[in-house]
């Protein structure tokens, strides 16, 4: 039923500790606020469980794929020769 196993009683006494402090009159508004929370809770519990399940199922994008025009253009090197000799020579 609801897993309280062996401690029912336990409940019922706290359940009348509410009674008597807070009345019957309060305990409706109580319940609903509960209730209220509890689906917000979940709502919000089941908005991020989709949000991490679609993050992660969905295939990611691969590398742009090369075009013509990105493939002639040569590559210029920005070391100048006179600089890699200058560096690898003892000081």
């Amino acid at each position: 039923m609801l897993g309280l196993g062996g401690h029912l009683p336990e409940v019922i006494i706290v359940l009348v500790v509410i009674l008597i402090i807070w009345g019957p009159g309060k305990l409706p508004d109580m319940g609903a606020a509960l209730g209220k929370g509890i689906r917000e809770f979940r709502k919000a519990t089941a908005e991020v469980r989709d949000s991490v399940v679609t993050a992660t199922t969905t295939p990611s994008p691969g590398p742009a794929p090369m075009t013509q025009d990105s493939a002639a253009v040569p590559v210029q090197s920005t070391a100048q020769p006179s600089d890699a000799a200058a560096d690898s020579a003892p000081h």
